[in-house]
C-alpha cells in the first residue's frame, strides 16, 4: 500500500490541477490530478491545457477543472501539465460549474460536455492571425511641425540621440498628424494598414521607419480575420416609443422589477403577433444599463436568426450583438465568440449551443418559441438548451424568459405547481397587436375532397390542393399578396414499391426498419434517388420490382411534389421550397427569407422550419397541406406537436393590417388537436392533455428517463437489453425508490444504420419525481449498469421516443 503524500508546494511546482481530458473518460469526470508547473504561473479554472496521458505520456487537450495547494497522492506518481492551449483559451469557472451539472444530470462524461462548450473553430484557431498596433509616443507636437526638431528624450530608438536632428517625409508627417487626430479623438491604439490607409500611405513602410525612429509604439494581437456577417432583415422594426398594449405594458410590470432580484422563471404565453419581442427588447434594453448587462437570446431554428438578428441590431447597434449558430462560417463563429468573451458584444443571438456562449455579468435569459423540439440535442450530451438556459439563470441568479404562443406541457404545467421555488410565473398575451388581424380559420376534410373530385371528374386519386386551397392560392397572388404552405415531409414521395398488389413489394432501407424515401432530380437517371431519412443512404430509384420485375411506382407527399404542383398550376409564379435538402447554408436561409421579405417569392413552401417566428406583413394566406403527418406516430407527444405546428404556422397568416386565412387540410379533420388548434384553444388543450398525461403516468407530470442499447447481432442486442433491465429492477429495490421499469422492448424503429434497438424506459412519479429518477440514474451509473457510449444511449427527459 503507498503511503499518502503531501508535498509542500516548491519552485518547480506551483500547486495541482484536476484536469478532465476531452477524450470523454467517464472514470475521469472528477479530473485527473496533474503538477502545475513554475512556468503556469496564475493556471485558473477553465483554462485548456495538455496533459500526458496514459502509460505512453501522450499529450492530450484536457479543462482545468480545480486547483489546490497540495494533493493526497504521491508526488512521484503525479505527471505535470505540458502546456497551456497556445491560443489562450479558456471557459469561464461558470461554465465550468454547469458542465458539470449538465454531465451529471444528463448521465454524459464531463470531457464531452466540456467538448461540446467550445466551438471547434476556437479550438482550432480558425481564422485567427497576428496583428500589429501603433500609437504615438508623446510628445510630438513639435517634431510632426518641424522636421528637424529633436527626438524626445522617452524614445525607443537607441540610436537616436536625444538632441540628434530628425528628418520626416511628407507621408510620415501625415502618418503622425493623423495618429494624433485619432488618439485625441480617443482611439490611441491603431491596426496598422488601418493607419496607413487614414493617412494615404499605400504601404506601411513610413509607419515601420516612425517605429524604428521611436515616435511610434508598436504591439502584437491576436485577432480572428472572418468575412463580414451579412445580416439582412425587416427594417421597420417597431420604435420603443411605440405605444404598448395592455398585455404587454402588464408582461413588463412584472418583469422590469424582477430583472434586479435574484432568479426566477417566467412563462410568456402570447398568442401568434402580440408583440412578444417586443417584451424581450424593452427588458434587454433595462439589462444593458445594469452592472450585469450580459443577456443570452435562445431560438430554435437558424431560419429565424437572421430576422431576430436584424431587430436586435437595429436597436442595439452592431457593436453589442452576436450572433452564434451553426449557418456561419468556421472564422465567423470563431471571432463572434471573441467578442463575446472579450466583452465587446454583450448580447447573444443564437440557436441552441448559444447557451454556452461565454457571456460575463449574466443578466438576463431569454429561450423564443421554448416549446420547440430542436432544443433537445440528439446526440452526446443530449441535453435540452432551454433547461440547460434555465440552469445557466439559476446559477448566474438572473430572471429567464420563455416565450411561446403554445408553450410546452412541461413549461405549462410549471405554473401549476404549488412550490414556489420551482413554480414558473405565467403572464399572458391574449391579443395581437395593433394592425396585426387574426386569421379566419377553416378546415378541409380531404376524404370528401376525394369523394367529390371522383363525382365531378370520375377519375380517384388523392390531390395534394383541395379546390378551396387551390382557389385562395389563385386569388392571394392575383392581389398582390404571399402565401406560406406547410408540409412536414421532406422529399417528393414517401413510398416505392410494387404497383401489382398481389406482390407488394415495398422499399425499404438496408440498414434500418423504415421505408425510403424519393427525390426527385432532374440530372439523375430515371429522375432521382431514394434515401433513408434515418441513416442517409442513398441509391438511384430503381426501374423494377425485384420481385416481380414489374415498373415501380411512387406515391405518398413531400415538399418536392407540392413545390412541383405550384409550378404546374401557377406557372410564372415565384415559389421556392425551405427544407433541410434545399437550405443547406446559412446563406441559403438569410437569401431566401429577405428575397421573401421583398416581395421577390410569392409562394414559400417548407417545413417545420417556417412555421413559427416568421414575420411578413403581406403573407395573407397559409395552407397546411397535411395536418394528419405526425398525427398518429408512436409518441405520446404527437398530439401536442400537431397542435403546436398548426397553431404557429397558422400565426404567420394576417401579420399586416390586411385580413389573413388559413386553411388546414386534414383526413381526420373532427379530431380533437386538429379542431383545437384551428380554433386556438390552447389551455383547453392543455388541460385535457395533461389529463391525460397524469391518468397514463407521463412526463410532464412524471419524469422520464428512456436507455437504449444498440447492438450490431440482435441475440446480443436483446442479451444486453435484458442485463439492463433487471439491473434496474435491482437498483430500485435497493433504494426502495418507486420508479416504474417499462421494458425492455424493441424501440418503435427497432433497428437503424445496422444497429438493432431495445428500449428500456424509467418512469418516476410525482411527488419527487425528478429527485426520485436522479437519485436512481446515479446509482445506476455508479454502479456500471448505465453509461453513455456508442452502444447505450441514456436521454433524460427525453423529446423523441422513435
Amino acid at each position: 500500500m503507498s503511503r499518502l503524500f503531501d508535498p509542500e508546494v516548491t519552485d518547480e511546482t506551483r500547486g495541482y490541477a484536476r484536469v478532465v481530458p476531452e477524450q470523454g473518460i467517464e472514470s475521469a469526470n472528477q479530473g485527473l490530478t496533474y503538477a502545475v508547473p513554475a512556468s503556469l504561473d496564475g493556471l485558473a479554472v477553465g483554462e485548456r491545457v495538455f496533459v500526458p496521458l496514459g502509460r505512453g505520456n501522450h499529450l492530450v487537450p484536457g479543462y482545468v477543472v480545480e486547483i489546490s495547494q497540495t494533493s493526497d497522492l504521491d508526488r512521484s506518481k503525479i505527471k505535470t501539465i505540458s502546456h497551456r492551449d497556445p491560443g489562450g483559451i479558456r471557459l469561464t469557472p461558470e461554465l465550468v460549474q454547469l458542465a458539470r451539472w449538465i454531465g451529471s444530470f444528463y448521465i454524459c462524461p464531463l470531457g464531452m460536455v466540456l467538448v461540446t462548450m467550445l466551438p471547434a473553430a476556437v479550438k482550432h484557431g480558425t481564422g485567427a492571425v497576428k496583428k500589429k498596433n501603433v500609437r504615438l509616443i508623446q510628445p510630438v507636437d513639435a517634431r510632426v511641425d518641424d522636421p528637424a526638431a529633436p527626438a524626445p528624450s522617452g524614445s525607443t530608438a537607441p540610436e537616436l540621440s536625444t538632441a540628434a536632428p530628425v528628418r520626416l517625409s511628407t507621408l510620415q508627417k501625415a502618418v503622425l498628424a493623423t495618429a494624433r487626430r485619432m488618439s485625441d479623438a480617443g482611439t490611441p491604439w491603431l491596426e496598422i494598414r488601418e493607419l496607413a490607409d487614414e493617412a494615404g500611405a499605400r504601404t506601411v513602410g513610413p509607419i515601420l521607419s516612425l517605429i524604428q525612429k521611436g515616435y511610434l509604439e508598436a504591439s502584437t494581437f491576436s485577432d480572428v480575420r472572418s468575412e463580414p456577417l451579412e445580416v439582412t432583415g425587416q427594417a421597420d422594426d417597431l420604435e420603443p416609443t411605440l405605444q404598448l398594449t395592455d398585455s404587454q405594458r402588464n408582461a413588463l410590470d412584472a418583469v422590469l422589477p424582477a430583472l434586479d432580484q435574484g432568479y426566477r422563471t417566467f412563462l410568456l404565453h402570447g398568442v401568434t403577433a402580440s408583440g412578444k419581442t417586443e417584451v424581450y427588447l424593452r427588458a434587454i434594453e433595462k439589462v444593458i444599463q445594469s452592472p450585469r448587462p450580459g443577456v443570452i437570446m435562445l431560438v430554435p431554428e437558424i431560419a429565424l436568426t437572421p430576422q431576430t438578428t436584424a431587430r436586435f441590431i437595429r436597436r442595439f447597434g452592431h457593436h453589442r450583438v452576436a450572433l452564434l449558430h451553426s449557418g456561419l462560417t468556421a472564422a465567423q463563429r470563431h471571432h463572434q465568440w471573441r467578442r463575446v468573451r472579450e466583452g465587446e458584444a454583450t448580447i447573444v443571438v443564437g440557436a441552441r449551443s448559444a447557451v454556452f456562449a461565454p457571456v460575463s455579468d449574466l443578466g438576463l435569459v431569454i429561450v423564443d418559441e421554448e416549446h420547440d423540439a430542436s432544443y433537445k440535442q440528439d446526440q452526446l450530451p443530449r441535453y435540452h438548451g432551454r433547461d440547460v438556459a434555465i440552469r445557466r439563470a439559476q446559477m448566474a441568479g438572473c430572471p429567464a424568459i420563455l416565450g411561446s404562443a403554445t408553450p410546452s406541457l412541461e413549461s405549462f404545467y410549471n405554473t401549476r405547481l404549488s412550490d414556489p421555488a420551482r413554480k414558473y410565473h405565467l403572464l399572458k398575451m391574449p391579443v395581437r397587436v395593433p394592425g396585426a388581424t387574426t386569421p379566419r380559420i377553416s378546415i378541409v376534410d380531404m376524404t370528401q375532397e376525394r369523394r367529390k373530385r371522383y363525382q365531378n371528374t370520375g377519375k380517384a386519386g388523392i390531390h395534394l390542393l383541395s379546390l378551396r386551397l387551390e382557389m385562395a392560392i389563385r386569388r392571394t397572388i392575383e392581389q398582390g399578396f404571399q402565401v406560406i404552405l406547410l408540409l412536414n415531409r421532406r422529399g417528393y414521395a414517401n413510398f416505392i414499391s410494387c404497383p401489382d398488389h398481389g406482390c407488394g413489394w415495398l422499399m425499404n432501407c438496408e440498414s434500418c426498419d423504415s421505408l425510403m424515401v424519393y427525390h426527385k432530380h432532374a440530372r439523375l437517371p430515371e429522375g432521382g434517388f431514394v434515401r433513408c431519412h434515418h441513416c442517409d443512404a442513398e441509391q438511384l430509384l430503381p426501374r423494377l420490382c425485384p420481385e416481380c420485375k414489374k415498373k415501380v411506382t411512387v406515391f405518398g407527399l413531400g415538399t418536392q411534389r407540392v413545390e412541383e404542383e405550384i409550378g404546374r398550376k401557377f406557372p410564372g409564379v415565384s415559389c421556392v421550397r425551405m427544407d433541410s435538402d434545399s437550405m443547406r447554408h446559412g446563406r441559403d436561409y438569410r437569401d431566401t427569407l429577405e428575397a421573401f421579405r421583398l416581395g421577390e417569392i410569392r409562394v414559400l413552401i417548407g417545413t417545420q422550419m417556417i412555421a413559427k417566428g416568421l414575420d411578413f406583413p403581406r403573407v395573407t394566406l397559409v395552407g397546411v397541406i397535411s395536418a394528419d403527418t405526425a398525427l398518429h406516430l408512436p409518441d405520446f407527444r404527437s398530439g401536442e406537436r400537431t397542435f403546436q405546428l398548426i397553431a404557429q404556422v397558422a400565426g404567420r397568416a394576417g401579420r399586416g393590417t390586411d385580413a389573413g386565412e388559413v386553411i388546414v387540410q386534414s383526413f381526420q379533420p373532427e379530431d380533437r388537436t386538429i379542431k383545437m388548434a384551428a380554433a386556438g384553444q390552447y389551455e383547453a388543450f392543455a388541460m385535457e392533455e395533461l389529463e391525460i398525461r397524469d391518468q397514463s403516468v407521463l412526463p410532464p407530470v412524471a419524469r422520464m428517463a428512456r436507455i437504449v442499447v444498440r447492438d450490431q447481432d440482435f441475440d446480443a442486442a436483446i442479451k444486453r437489453a435484458d442485463a439492463l433491465g433487471q439491473g434496474c429492477g435491482r437498483a430500485v429495490t435497493e433504494l426502495g425508490c418507486e420508479v416504474e421499469i417499462r421494458g425492455p422492448a424493441a424501440c418503435p424503429i427497432s433497428r437503424i444504420a445496422g444497429y438493432h434497438r431495445h428500449q428500456v424506459e424509467l418512469i418516476a412519479p410525482p411527488p419527487r419525481a425528478a429527485a426520485r429518477l436522479q437519485a436512481l440514474l446515479a446509482h445506476l451509473r455508479s454502479a456500471g449498469v448505465i453509461r453513455s457510449d456508442h452502444r447505450m444511449a441514456v436521454d433524460v427527459d427525453p423529446v423523441v421516443l422513435l
